[in-house]
Formats: C-alpha cells, structure tokens, sequence
C-alpha cells in the first residue's frame, strides 16, 4: 500500500485511551567502533562473540531494564537496513543512538549513520565508546561532530553526547538515563487495548515452526490466534515468544516477539496488522498483492518536475536532496549555490552529502525520504543503476556546478523545459595500451555490458571515480573500422590526443534521449 495509508495504521483514535510505551531505541555507527559490544554490555548476553569476525550479522531485539522501565534496542547491521526498513514504508525508530569510538573520530559510515537519522526525523543521542582507552580523545570527536553538523550540548548544541566503555562499563547508566530523559520529552504512547499494528524486523524459515518472524508491536495488543496481514500475504498467529524463547499468549506495544504461522517468510520492514478475522485479513491482503503488482509509474516520487509541481500547488515547502562529488572539497561550493536558490517559500535540505560513486545506500535513502540525487563529476554503481530504475529515484549528473545550480532553480522557479536525459549504453574495461604515435593511444578493451560506438560520448572511471571524458573517435575490431561493438566482445578504442588512459580503467559510453530527464538512466 501507499506509504500514507501504512501511516494511518498509527495514528490511534481521538477517543483512544493512551498509556505511555516503552522507547523504541536503534543503534547504529561505523564498523568496528563497538555498537554490538554496547547492546552486548547493557543486556548483559554474549552476542559479540558468537558473531563471525565480531560483526553483527543480522538484526534484532532486545529489552533492557533500568528500575522500573523498559527501552527496546534494536541491533540492526547498519543503517542500510534502517533505511530499508523506512523505504518499505516502516517508523520503527524513537531514537537512534550513534556510537563514535572516542579513539577513532567520525567516520564516513557515522556521517552516514547521522544522515539517515535525521532524515527519519528521530533524535539523536551520541555515546562515545572506548573512552578507556589510552588513545582516547573526545574533543576531537566532539570537534569532527561539530564540523558533521552535530553540536553536542557541552559546545552549546542541543545533541546529547555520554561516555561509555562497553568493555568496562562506564556510563552505561547514564546512557539509559539519557534514552529515558529523551524518550519523556518525546512522551510515546499506544493504546493497548485496540488491534496490534506493528514492523517485521527480521524473518526466516523454521525447520521445527516454518516461517517465523520477529516482529515489534507498536500499538495494541498482539495474541496468540490473531488474524494477521503482513505484507501482501496473511495468517494466523500459532505461537508467540519473546526474543530468549519463552511462550507468551499476548504481547503489548513495544515489545519485540517472536510468532509463527505465517504462509510464507516475510521481508524486514513489512507492517503487520491484526484483522478481524481470517477472511478479512485474506481480503486485505489480497488487495495488497493488487497493488503490489500494479505497474509502477513513480507518481509521487521527487522528481524535478514533481518538485516544481508541488512548489506551485503550494505544497512543497521543502526540496530534500543528496549530494554526491568526486572529491569532499566540491561539495562545500554546491551546498554554497544551493543555500542561495532558498527563499521563504522554499527550503533546500541536504539530507546527505559524500564523496565517491552514487550508491544503493543513496537509492534506498533517497526512495525513503523522497529526495533527489544530485552527482557532480561522479557517476553511479551498477547496482544503485538498478536500484533507481526500480525505484524511480531522480539521479541527476553533472559537470559543471553552475548547470546544477541553474537546474535547481529552474524546479524552483517552474523554468523546466523538456532535456535529453542521459542513458548509459554500454561499459568497456581497458585490458592493454598501444600507442600509434602523434600523442594517439589505442585502448585494446573488453566490452563488459551494453555497447560501444563510434562517435559516443565516454567517461574516464578509475577505482570508480570520474578522471575525465571524450569522444570515441575511432572503433576497430581486429583490423576492421567499425561502427558498433557488442557485450563480450574486443575492441580498439581510440580517443582524442592527450587523453590519459591507464590498464584497467572503465569506459561508460554515454548516449542521449530526447525526454524530460525524471531518471538518469
């Protein structure tokens, strides 16, 4: 179903008796700097080490206890799967903590940690872990926050930052008194009494039960024998257990659970919901396969076009985009040129913004949050390709700043005229290097996909950065001039005097189309 109708699965009735909920709490950070051993130290289990090269392997649940209150964790492999979860529709998440190792800094997978928590709009809460080690220094993590866009309160912020040591346990009470200060602030309340609705977090098939799946029930109260929906596909609630394998009958908002029963294993991220009986919920899910198979236009997506046509409905107020460059230093000028197109009326929020290649992880974070892309002398990995096709995200690609700066106001101003958009026709890998004098080398390439012909434009990739473009100026196989070469096959490809080529550099043959650009292909 539409994200919107997934949302007023939420919503709770005007008249609903509210009680407050435990905080739903997910921990993400950069590899290696300790995320797993914190949950690990504050439930007090072993995790950590039964896991291959002590990195998590999966996602999960658990509850932790602090006097008389409980917090949810969630313990997700990175914030890739935080995404998904967002993208599928999914508002699982209270608080996000990040953990920074005070020996460490801040990491582009922190940065990334951080952007994709404020683009779920949820708090954020630093724990800065391994502050017992000898190289520890936490101002100079508090200075690289800073420069992130993350202030903590000690430098005047509003983003609280506590010290840890999962290895020692410091301030691992502070940290749940922290969670729990945030979480009365947010003052979360369910209404226990209505319907279970709640969010696979992970699923797998039993040998014993079949399909089981571990879900949080976010408001009302799931049962054993509940008819539920989950995804496009329904069932009957067998056995509930909570995430150590102890039986339960019932299980309120909050809580994470383990049930069985379900036909087929679900995907994270799936909302489940209780119906009113078996053939409702057979009927809403049917109805959720029709929509599922239903062709997909992208109506709705942010588009350029979708953008100005919101802008002037009125109803855009705010453009959310990711940047993406070659290099870090390019992209303090285009958030420069971005922060001038800004007016009372229209805000441009930068979601994110990183050097290297347009990844699956911009896609999925793009596809959750409604947002563009917006690459400047980068290019795309095959999978994001993939990715954006599927899921009708606007990648946009330039070489020059102040084409996407004139793009961006045209959205804005409603100046869009239809474009030729970009369509990547085929990818060739340079195996060897000949050179026939006059400054002309000739690359003796294999064609790995699509491809190449005379005259086509070409981007310089090396180890997946953009290093120049040209022209195809001459195309041979074997002794014969061609006009086009096909996927497997090899070739000479001659480009124009003074081009630097290296062994092993890709070239991505660019053509064009005469259509309004909403994708680059």
């Amino acid at each position: 179903p539409p994200a919107a109708a997934k949302e007023i699965l939420f919503e709770e009735r005007a008249d609903a008796k509210l009680e407050h909920r435990a905080p739903i709490v997910t921990v993400m950070g950069h590899v290696d700097h300790g995320k797993t051993s914190l949950l690990d130290a504050l439930r007090k289990t072993t995790v950590a080490a039964g896991e291959r090269g002590g990195i998590t392997q999966h996602l999960g649940a658990s509850q932790v206890r602090r006097g008389d209150r409980t917090i949810l964790f969630l313990d997700t492999p990175g914030h890739e799967a935080f995404t998904a979860m967002r993208a599928r529709g999914a508002r699982v998440t209270d608080i996000a903590i990040i953990v920074v190792a005070a020996d460490d800094g801040v990491m582009p997978q922190t940065k990334e940690a951080i952007s994709h928590a404020r683009a779920a709009n949820v708090p954020i809460i630093i724990a800065l872990n391994k502050v017992d080690k000898p190289e520890a220094n936490p101002e100079r993590v508090k200075s690289e926050l800073a420069e992130a866009n993350v202030v903590v309160e000690s430098y005047g912020g509003d983003v609280p930052l506590v010290a840890v040591s999962a290895r020692t346990g410091t301030g691992l009470d502070d940290l749940l008194d922290m969670v729990l200060l945030v979480a009365d602030l947010g003052d979360y309340k369910a209404d226990p009494a209505r319907r279970a609705v709640g969010t696979v977090i992970e699923a797998q098939r039993d040998r014993g039960r079949g399909p089981i799946a571990t879900v949080i029930v976010q408001t009302g109260t799931l049962r054993v024998g509940d008819a539920v929906v989950v995804g496009s596909m329904s069932g009957k609630v067998r056995s509930l257990e909570t995430p150590d394998g102890t039986r339960i009958k019932s299980a309120g908002p909050s809580t994470a659970v383990v049930i069985s029963g379900l036909p087929e294993v679900p995907s994270s991220g799936d909302v489940f919901r209780v119906a009113a009986d078996e053939r409702a919920a057979r009927e809403a899910a049917e109805a959720a396969k029709s929509e599922a198979s239903a062709p997909r236009d992208g109506a709705g997506r942010a588009t350029m076009e979708e953008l100005y046509r919101r802008i002037q409905s009125g109803a855009g107020k705010e453009v959310r985009v990711i940047l993406k460059s070659d290099v870090a230093g390019s992209l303090g000028a285009i958030e420069h040129q971005l922060e001038k197109l800004q007016s009372d009326e229209v805000r441009i929020n930068v979601l994110h913004a990183s050097a290297g290649e347009v990844t699956e992880n911009d896609i999925l974070l793009a596809s959750a949050s409604d947002a563009i892309i917006l690459g400047f002398t980068t290019t795309l990995t095959p999978g994001a390709r993939r990715m954006a096709d599927a899921e009708k995200v606007d990648v946009r690609l330039y070489e020059i700043i102040y084409e996407l700066a004139d793009d961006m106001r045209a959205a804005i101003d409603g100046m869009l005229d239809p474009e030729k958009s970009e369509v990547v026709e085929g990818r060739a890998e340079v195996k060897q290097l000949f050179d026939v004098g006059k400054g002309t080398v000739i690359a003796g390439c294999v064609v790995r996909e699509g491809r190449v012909t005379r005259g086509a434009r070409v981007r310089i990739l090396r180890a997946g950065s953009l290093v120049g473009s040209d022209v195809v100026e001459s195309l041979r196989r074997f002794r014969d001039d061609v006009r086009e070469v096909k996927e497997g096959q090899e070739c000479g490809i001659g480009l124009g005097p003074g081009i630097e080529l290296r062994e092993g550099d890709l070239l991505e043959i660019v053509g064009e189309q005469s259509t309004r650009r909403s994708l680059s292909q």
